[in-house]
């Protein structure tokens, strides 16, 4: 017998969709459960335990939401479970996922966040597809770590390492890691390792608490960006999202008020840390990318923008040394930091 901790907190794949709006219900776990037990054979071999800490369509969610996710989890007792399955919406699914990854970093027992495109009624969900694959990781490879099961529409169940997990792409409900390389495929109730993250050397990994700084602001570019418009009063660091390569305006040509170059120098004079990202460091760098290092950004390399983010919010949460920040940072906590390892092989 397999026992399973469930944590229900909303999301699509806990709605209903009634009168053309979608919205939250208490009895849509419930319909996980019933639809799980219908299409799968031997249900009678698990047990799950079912907790509900929020209920909230995801794009409601702000980091508190974690620390009642991570509370409700503490409070369960997580090794007493074979595994841990997380229903989750889809809009905030990869930052939750990035949250989850560094904090549970170190826990033994596999959590899994289960989403949905449509609510579970609709004959074109994909929720209880993600869920039996949950279950079978569970089941047959029971891994330590975080993940995130997801079957995009006509193509087959991808599983992806929570700090690895994009956004999901725009006017679709896709989703993909990083460079879209997943961690493995579903096919056939069997998993495929696609690509095997390359060792972490054994350091020491610190010991978090569940500490999300709110003083991060988040700025992400375009043609335009006007940077007068940011009042940084509150701001105790600058997270600045980059286009695909790495840049971001560094040029006075149009004035130096969208000039992020320009904006790095008054957040140096304030006090105020700025950060870049994603970016793949590598030999060549653009000019406009140096020149925003130069005046004092720091890079944070080889990871999503919503890895980096929420590991900003941790990092500034937990640590007040400078360098402690920077080394949690730069440290790979949970396979955030993208590798060129390329492998494919059934396990």
């Amino acid at each position: 017998m397999k026992n399973i901790l469930v944590v229900f907190t909303g999301g699509t794949i806990g709605s209903t969709a009634t009168e053309g709006i979608i919205n939250t219900t208490n009895t849509a776990q419930f319909k996980l459960i019933q639809q799980f037990q219908q299409h799968y054979e031997n249900h009678q071999q698990i047990t799950f335990r079912i907790i509900q800490p929020i209920q909230i369509l995801s794009e409601n969610l702000a980091p508190a939401a974690w620390n009642a996710i991570i509370a409700a989890i503490e409070t369960a007792k997580p090794d007493q479970y074979d595994g841990i399955i997380i229903t989750h919406g889809t809009d905030t699914l990869s930052f939750t996922a990035a949250a989850l990854s560094f904090y549970f970093h170190a826990i033994k027992t596999p959590i899994l966040l289960v989403s949905s495109d449509y609510p579970l009624a609709d004959p074109e969900a994909n929720g209880l597809e993600n869920f039996i694959c949950a279950v079978e990781f569970i089941l047959q490879k029971g891994q330590a770590g975080v993940f995130v099961p997801y079957q995009n529409q006509g193509q087959l169940t991808q599983l992806h390492k929570g700090a690895r997990l994009a956004s999901s792409l725009q006017l679709s409900g896709d989703f993909f890691s990083v460079q879209g390389k997943s961690y493995m495929q579903f096919e056939n109730q069997r998993f495929t390792l696609f690509n095997s993250p390359a060792a972490q050397p054994q350091t020491q990994l610190p010991q978090l608490k569940a500490r999300f700084s709110d003083r991060i602001l988040m700025i992400r570019p375009y043609p335009g960006l006007n940077y007068d418009h940011f009042n940084l009063e509150r701001t105790e660091a600058v997270l600045h999202d980059l286009y695909h390569s790495g840049t971001a305006c560094a040029s006075v040509q149009w004035g130096e008020n969208y000039s992020l170059r320009e904006f790095i120098k008054c957040c140096k004079e304030a006090g105020i840390r700025v950060y870049l990202a994603p970016a793949i460091e590598s030999n060549n760098t653009y000019y406009s990318t140096r020149t925003l290092i130069e005046e004092g950004a720091s890079m944070i390399w080889n990871m999503s923008i919503e890895a980096a983010y929420v590991k900003l919010l941790l990092a500034y949460g937990n640590f007040s040394d400078e360098q402690e920040i920077m080394n949690f940072i730069n440290q790979d906590i949970a396979g955030e930091h993208v590798g060129q390892q390329l492998a494919r092989f059934d396990i």
